[in-house]
């Protein structure tokens, strides 16, 4: 039987505490890139509707032209979309206990995903993109798994016992 002492729970409120502020910093960022970072092409010159509603079409296009857009818009691209929700579904197992189980995490990966696709299209900001609902989704799980791999140990395994 382990006995859970007021300093563990005192550290544990401590340590969700600093992923709740880590997780919100995420999201300001996330959001901000999304939205309003010029770097990612998100101006007031370009307020189109643009859509990309074919599975592999934008990842193809950049591997094909990547000569051409170069290697750094394939590298974002491909690897970016990744790599941006990968601190979500690292966190959402940490702080939420349904975020545990691998499909929710996902599901809320690709409904996140979905949101800020659908806000992009809404406000013609970027494009909205089916491949980046599947790399966005795919960043969410890998990032799962991390937290699987590396976040589950917890510091100080060993609790006090009863003898």
């Amino acid at each position: 039987m382990t006995v859970i002492t007021s300093s563990m729970a005192v550290d544990n409120k401590k340590e969700r505490i600093r992923i709740l502020v880590l997780f919100a910093v995420y999201l300001i960022c996330l959001f901000y890139f999304l939205f309003f970072s010029e770097a990612m092409g998100r101006t007031d010159a370009a307020r189109q509707y643009r859509y990309n509603l074919t599975l592999f079409r934008e990842i193809k296009r950049f591997y094909m032209y990547r000569r051409i857009v170069g290697y750094r818009a394939l590298f974002l691209n491909v690897i970016g979309n990744i790599a941006a929700f990968m601190p979500f579904g690292y966190f959402v197992p940490k702080l939420f206990f349904r975020g545990k189980n691998p499909f929710v995490t996902v599901l809320l990966s690709f409904e996140l995903s979905l949101l800020a696709e659908l806000l992009q299209l809404i406000f013609r900001l970027g494009c909205f993109d089916v491949d980046d609902l599947l790399l966005n989704t795919l960043g969410g799980f890998l990032g799962y798994l991390v937290c699987l791999l590396f976040g589950g140990r917890k510091r100080g395994k060993t609790a006090k016992r009863k003898k």
